[in-house]
């Protein structure tokens, strides 16, 4: 095996350049993965648009990358949990495993975490948009054959909404609603629904995804803009919602979230918002007793997701609307940034 890789190299805002790369290294503790399918994430798609995301600058260029499925090509010496010739997914944030978030079982919240494809470090860590990649042992989580490659790499983005939903508490019998139909708040209406919430509603301006999540089973999809949403919330949910996600990362829709939950629900923030401080209603906090809760990445909940998808509880398929191979990962990355028609695209490797 050659000492190189070809990679998809992000140089800055749109300029991702098919390059020879130097291939990673085998470390103790690590494995080394090749590649067969990578998804491309909203976060991709910030660096790609803005050369950042959010309050992450890359110093250099960098492969992109986090959503995946891999072959096992070689392990450290001392691994026993995974075998060369397997096919994995990753969880792509390494916690250290030493902290006192990671004792807790909190590692999602670990201050040194290092994710792969992403310039949440100084070096930016390389991602998975390249031939090959390297994790620690404990990142991969081993795939069934009833999950394709396909499949295998919409784990990730289902471990966020699976985190998100389990953050809220019991959804069970309760009335939901999703702002934002991007990926991750169609995940979020999914996970909601397997969990018995009812109803299950879904708002978005863009048309074809409020089609999108009506095609998937949500029991509403809204325009937020429309004259007489709270008319319709009113005929859906009376007094509000118990729970809304809102998985947009849109200030407005964070602010309308307020007016829309019910007294005592609560509101889960899964979207990015940026750097810039959001104004929020603190009055209609205190007088609703409204609960705002934050959900970061994900939990110990791979294994739960897979399992999900296996037995298919939840249906992925649908979500994927686009798959190119590496030379083309720049028109990959071009076509999902049209959110009237991309929803989850995928790089063929």
């Amino acid at each position: 095996m050659g000492q190189s890789m070809k990679a998809a190299v992000l140089h800055g805002p749109r300029d991702i350049r098919i390059e020879t790369y130097l291939r990673p290294e085998l470390q103790p503790g690590m494995v080394l993965l090749r590649n067969r399918k990578v998804g491309i994430c909203g976060s991709d798609l910030h660096y790609y648009e803005h050369g950042y995301c959010a309050a992450f600058v890359p110093d250099r260029p960098f492969v992109l990358g986090h959503e995946l499925t891999a072959e096992v090509v070689s392990v450290a010496d001392e691994v026993d949990t995974v075998k060369i010739g397997e096919r994995v997914t990753v969880n792509p944030a390494r916690a250290c495993g030493f902290c006192d978030y990671c004792k807790a079982g909190r590692g999602n919240l670990c201050r040194r975490t290092i994710v792969i494809g992403s310039a949440s470090t100084t070096p930016p860590t390389n991602g998975a948009i390249a031939e090959f990649v390297l994790v620690r042992s404990d990142q991969c989580h081993i795939l069934p054959v009833e999950l394709d490659d396909s499949l295998g790499a919409m784990t990730e983005p289902l471990a966020v909404a699976l985190h998100a939903v389990k953050r809220a508490g019991v959804v069970s019998g309760k009335r939901a609603l999703v702002t934002g139909a991007g990926t991750i708040g169609l995940l979020v209406a999914l996970v909601a629904k397997a969990f018995g919430a009812i109803p299950v509603v879904v708002s978005d301006i863009v048309p074809v995804r409020r089609s999108k999540a009506s095609e998937l089973g949500a029991d509403a999809a809204l325009d937020p803009a429309s004259a007489d949403l709270a008319d319709q919330v009113r005929a859906l949910a009376g007094d509000g919602f118990d729970f809304i996600f809102e998985a947009s990362g849109s200030p407005r829709a964070l602010r309308g979230a307020f007016d829309l939950v019910r007294p005592g629900g609560t509101i889960v923030q899964i979207g990015t918002m940026g750097t810039g401080d959001t104004p929020l209603p603190a009055n209609l906090i205190m007088n609703k007793e409204i609960n705002l809760i934050g959900s970061m990445r994900y939990g110990n909940v791979f294994d739960e997701a897979i399992r999900l998808v296996a037995m298919r509880r939840i249906n992925l398929r649908p979500l994927i609307n686009g798959e190119f191979s590496l030379d083309d990962a720049a028109k990959a990355f071009e076509f999902a940034t049209d959110k009237t028609q991309s929803f989850k695209v995928q790089i063929q490797l």
